[in-house]
């Protein structure tokens, strides 16, 4: 394909380059390849199982460190609005009856109506819209306006709004939203009384001046309530993170008056937003998966434990390599190393039986001089989510990789059967070397596991490009550690109902 001038003065207005947009749509003309999958991550061989003496042991470590003033940034994707939460009732609404269906969604929303924190927001707005409160709308069976004014925007307007700023959790004399929620779990977890708490929340465009009118609001009360600062900062995908869209036959999807057509290129475009993130360690947690204070004991538990953990590998890492490069080190201590590499990073590399004494120290800090991270791992009980496995990269070795359904060949199918773990978005990461140096994130993305999908604009068809998926692709190079941690740190809300799980009670 050829640029035209407009198309180069379109890519530079976006920071993206001739060659990134040429070689993005090659992608759509060779797809994406699968996986190479060893083996699913089990505990035992991929996912530790902490015990009791472990799991003090690492929470110990991270108290010291935040004691000791180590810095860290909670990081929270934050940008999707809350629609999918309410597909149901959008379609109940757009149906032509006020009666839902027996035992449907809708059904179990309006017989529930008052458990929602939002309730009494909704009712003040049915007075206001309709001159009478929820009691009095159901009693005439008029249901479509109830939903209506969840949903719509002469309402509370939730159908529009992200999710983060949704009235989740009842407290008494209010209510608070996952935001006010993700500050409440912070201040327990990433900071020391009189500290700081850095927040980083990744927001659309849209949405950004209702999260800074929040955090304006909330923030004063939460530094009194907690005792310590906060600094909440927000960012939006990059431009320069957008995928140009393609025709189904390949060809560059150009709008009516000739432009090409660019797309979020989903949440692995964060990446470069993590990049600018300037704090060593970094809690990476979805805007949803919060819980009110009557049952954060065990999150809060568990996160100073895989953080703990964190530090810990950490530690051992740092003084492999600063022997490494002092020329310090054994041949003893190398084979720990090596064993190190095996058992608790559970990278395999066919290299290393062939490397001279010379070549196998700049393989070891190749290995070890890289950003880290440490996942929870939850058993699989049927939530959705992507799994870890066992997975070979592009080099030939092998390590710890967060995988979705479409990154593996249909021929993996009784690998991806046998899996007991999966992925709830739970990353506690180390992001700057030994010297405080922070590492250069994008160098670190396997571009070749993204992934095309099918939409439409402008009443056509196209494809669309999807960068690396943050914790899968986009960390393929990263150090990883895979931890098990109990179902009761994963609660998130997917559908409106969920608010209605004893956890969200």
């Amino acid at each position: 394909m050829t640029m035209t001038d407009h198309d180069l003065k379109t890519l530079a207005a976006r920071g993206i380059s001739e060659a990134e947009a040429l070689e993005q749509l090659n992608r759509f003309k060779t797809g994406f390849p699968y996986l190479k999958i060893i083996d699913s991550a089990t505990p035992g061989s991929g996912i530790l199982r902490l015990t009791p003496e472990q799991q003090q042991a690492a929470a110990d470590r991270w108290q010291t460190f935040v004691d000791d003033g180590g810095q860290a940034c909670k990081f929270v994707p934050a940008s999707g609005a809350a629609s999918r939460m309410f597909k149901a009732l959008f379609n109940f609404v757009d149906g032509g009856t006020d009666t839902p269906a027996p035992g449907s969604d809708v059904e179990q929303v309006l017989e529930n109506i008052e458990k929602f924190a939002f309730f009494p927001a909704l009712n003040a707005v049915c007075i206001h819209n309709f001159g009478k409160s929820v009691k009095d709308l159901r009693a005439e069976g008029k249901n479509r306006d109830i939903i209506a004014a969840i949903i719509g925007g002469s309402g509370l307007n939730y159908g529009q709004l992200p999710k983060g700023l949704l009235q989740f959790h009842k407290y008494d004399g209010g209510s608070r939203t996952p935001l006010e929620e993700q500050i409440a779990e912070g201040a327990a977890t990433a900071t020391r009384p009189g500290g700081t708490l850095h927040l980083h929340f990744t927001v659309s465009p849209d949405h950004r001046r209702l999260f800074e009118q929040k955090l304006a609001e909330v923030i004063p009360a939460a530094e009194a309530k907690y005792g310590i600062k906060i600094d909440a900062q927000l960012s939006e995908q990059k431009a320069s993170t957008d995928t140009i869209a393609a025709n189904p036959d390949g060809t560059p999807f150009r709008t009516d008056d000739g432009s090409l057509l660019f797309r979020p290129g989903g949440h692995g475009a964060l990446i470069a937003n993590l990049n600018d993130i300037d704090a060593a360690v970094v809690f990476i947690k979805n805007i949803d998966n919060v819980v009110p204070d009557s049952h954060r004991e065990a999150t809060v538990k568990w996160k100073k434990i895989l953080a703990g953990e964190l530090i810990l590998v950490h530690d051992k890492i740092a003084s492999y390599l600063r022997a490494l490069h002092s020329g310090t080190s054994t041949i003893e201590l190398q084979r720990e190393m090596i064993e190190f590499l095996h058992s608790t990073l559970n990278v395999r590399d066919p290299r290393m039986k062939t490397l001279s004494d010379a070549d196998l120290e700049g393989f070891l800090i190749e290995k070890l001089n890289r950003p880290l991270r440490v996942c929870g791992m939850v058993v699989n009980e049927g939530e959705p989510g992507g799994g870890p496995f066992i997975a070979v990269n592009p080099d030939g070795s092998s390590s710890p990789q967060i995988l979705e359904s479409h990154q593996i060949a249909p021929d993996y199918k009784e690998l991806m059967a046998k899996a007991t773990h999966f992925n709830p978005v739970d990353l506690v990461c180390y992001i700057a070397d030994i010297d405080g140096k922070h590492y250069n994130l994008p160098d670190y993305v396997d571009r070749a596991t993204g992934f095309i999908s099918r939409k439409s604009a402008q009443g056509r068809e196209l494809q669309a490009l999807e960068l690396p998926g943050l914790w899968n692709g986009a960390m393929s190079d990263w150090n990883t550690v895979f931890v098990e941690v109990p179902a009761a740190t994963f609660n998130p809300v997917k559908t409106v109902n969920d608010l209605l799980r004893p956890s969200h009670q």
